[in-house]
């Protein structure tokens, strides 16, 4: 049985909390300073396998990149358990930035950014509520089209 309240939440709207994935690279997948959880760019990876490949507005689609924004979103709050046992230590979502590989002429990163801020709203309520940055990119590693990393504040 889910103790976490946050973690019932992620279930009851029909999802799954990932095992948080290992650095792809020399780096560390998050960085507890003070109150402040800081995760590193998470893509969109579900067991093993990106959601999807390309740039938006060419070979993915905006309904897709979203739900890899979604997806980027599980991730990180995969990473979030990992490091201090459970969601329920979040105070605040504090910052994502969300990158976005996308053709030139895709102008809408910021509804693609949409995908993880409405699902952070829907799990943690006002809480949830974010400063974001949405930005276009070339490329992404892995070819993934959505990468979003993200500041939590914690109880002390």
């Amino acid at each position: 049985m889910i103790t976490d309240r946050r973690e019932a939440k992620i279930l009851e709207l029909g999802y799954t909390l990932p095992t948080a994935p290992p650095p792809a690279a020399i780096y560390l997948p998050y960085m507890k300073t003070g109150s402040q959880l800081w995760v590193a760019g998470q893509i969109a990876m579900s067991d093993g396998m990106l959601l999807a490949e390309g740039r938006v507005g060419a070979e993915v689609s905006l309904e897709r990149a979203r739900q890899c924004a979604q997806q980027c979103a599980l991730n990180l709050l995969a990473q979030v358990k990992a490091a201090v046992g459970g969601l329920d230590e979040v105070v605040q979502v504090v910052k994502l930035n969300v990158f976005v590989a996308s053709t030139p002429t895709f102008t809408e990163q910021h509804l693609v950014a949409n995908g993880a801020s409405e699902l952070f709203g829907e799990i943690f309520g006002t809480q949830g509520a974010h400063a974001r940055s949405a930005v276009g990119v070339a490329v992404l590693p892995l070819n993934s089209p959505v990468e979003i990393d993200a500041i939590f504040e914690l109880k002390v």
